[in-house]
């Protein structure tokens, strides 16, 4: 048999006898399918998946402990101002009622008491809580002509009760009292006894403190301790004492001296700089305004006494005076067209007065930063601020702080506008909110840097601390 010499390959099967070659199919990738809810539960009760499950519920309880103690330990450990024990005559506004404001008063209505017990209760809306009560003596009266019932002091009386029965705590006002009257041996000799029984007559009737004159020599130290032996014996009898131990517990201070005429913008600036840059943390001061000023400061100096550490002695000028307002009223009534106009064109004006003196009364007395906190001048110089030189009358600032809460006073005394500039207190929050000024025109947030006050302008800012909303 002969080979086939066509076919080249060796061993190559051709004809019907060949065979197809085989070629190996590709094998089916697994696919991922979800367990299916037996295989779950199977899978889930294992021991290894319970230990994990144990750990990361442990991990997390033990997580939230440790922060919780660190949050009590920062508050615990982190220093906090304690609040001083203030007394009420640290808290109370004082208001000087004057004599003659209560023969005004008898002299617009038919009942003088009347009258007087509705301006209490105006001066008590207003948020003030003391009255110091003036023109009570003649000048250079003497305690030795108290007589036994004391019927020579009885309009005195009334006025006292009144007040007291409006919750008003009252001072009298003795200066230019002559403790010793006619000096004769055996009134000397019985000065003492006198006096004492001067005093606890005014404190049986309501009395709760006494306004001095640190110039009269008849109230020396030795007369004072006399005094403080009568306090004493009161405020035993009471559970809650409202008479002062010490023998000086407030001195009450001017801010603009005395004088004859109008002091100008600079002498104001000038004298309140003064006052600004002295601090006296030993003894507990009352400011009042003292010397005369124009109109257009006093809203500025009301702003002022009201936010200055110690106890204001405010008064009321004729846009919120009542009585003030009670004789428009009554003009009115009576048909004169050119008080109706008064009334109408000067409307703005009263209400804004006394929106003014509202918010800086109640301020004051929920605000621990305006009642006892610490004060600092912030001087407006070339050195820190945008403008090339100082201004004339010069910016005035202070601030009033009591932990993180701070409160801002600018005043602008001068007659022109004048901005703060961004490089002003650098230090200083620089986002905070109007609480008050003396056109009571502002309203919402502000930022230091673009704060420009206006002519004869105070304003109290209350500043935030980054991320800080209290």
């Amino acid at each position: 048999m002969t080979l086939n010499a066509g076919v080249t390959g060796y061993g190559s099967v051709t004809g019907s006898d060949s065979a197809p070659l085989l070629v190996p199919q590709p094998q089916a990738l697994p696919q991922w399918l979800p367990l299916t809810k037996e295989e779950l539960e199977v899978a889930a009760g294992g021991a290894g998946w319970r230990r994990a499950r144990r750990y990361l519920v442990l991990l997390f309880w033990l997580t939230w402990l440790a922060m919780l103690t660190t949050a009590i330990a920062v508050v615990v450990k982190s220093p906090r101002p304690v609040e001083p024990p203030l007394k009420w005559w640290q808290k109370t506004l004082f208001y000087r009622l004057e004599r003659d404001v209560r023969t005004e008063m008898q002299g617009l209505a038919s009942g003088g008491a009347e009258a007087l017990s509705e301006h209490l209760q105006y001066l008590r809306s207003l948020g003030i809580g003391a009255l110091i009560l003036e023109g009570q003596f003649e000048k250079k009266a003497s305690y030795l002509s108290l007589n036994g019932t004391g019927e020579r002091f009885g309009p005195q009386i009334d006025d006292l009760m009144i007040c007291v029965k409006a919750n008003f705590k009252v001072l009298l006002d003795v200066c230019d009292l002559d403790l010793m009257g006619p000096q004769n041996a055996e009134k000397t000799s019985n000065l003492s006894a006198t006096e004492h029984y001067a005093l606890r007559f005014w404190l049986e009737q309501g009395v709760a403190g006494f306004v001095i004159c640190d110039t009269d020599a008849a109230y020396s130290e030795q007369t004072l301790l006399g005094w403080n032996d009568v306090f004493k014996e009161f405020s035993s009898a009471d559970n809650e004492s409202h008479i002062n131990f010490t023998l000086v517990d407030t001195f009450m201070r001017s801010i603009l001296p005395s004088s004859q005429h109008l002091l100008s913008e600079t002498e104001v600036a000038d004298a309140i700089e003064t006052h600004l840059q002295t601090t006296e943390d030993d003894i507990w001061l009352s400011w009042t305004v003292g010397g005369k000023a124009s109109h257009h400061l006093k809203k500025l100096l009301l702003v002022l006494v009201m936010t200055l550490p110690g106890s204001p002695v405010v008064w009321l000028d004729e846009d919120i005076n009542q009585v003030q307002n009670r004789s428009l009223n009554i003009g009115s009534l009576h048909g004169d067209p050119n008080e109706t106009s008064v009334i109408h064109t000067d409307e703005w004006k009263k209400h804004s007065a006394s929106a003014l003196f509202t918010t800086l009364s109640h301020t004051r007395a929920r605000e621990e930063a305006l009642l006892f906190g610490s004060f600092t001048f912030l001087p407006f110089n070339s050195s820190n601020s945008s403008l090339p030189f100082r201004p004339s009358p010069p910016i005035l600032a202070y601030l009033r702080s009591w932990g993180c809460v701070h409160f801002l006073v600018v005043i602008n005394i001068g007659s022109k506008p004048n901005a703060l500039g961004p490089a002003w207190a650098g230090h200083l929050p620089k986002v905070g909110v109007f609480v008050a000024n003396t056109g009571m025109a502002r309203l919402g947030s502000t930022t230091l840097d673009t704060l420009e006050l206006r002519p004869h302008e105070a304003i109290l800012i209350k500043l935030f601390e980054a991320g800080s909303y209290s």
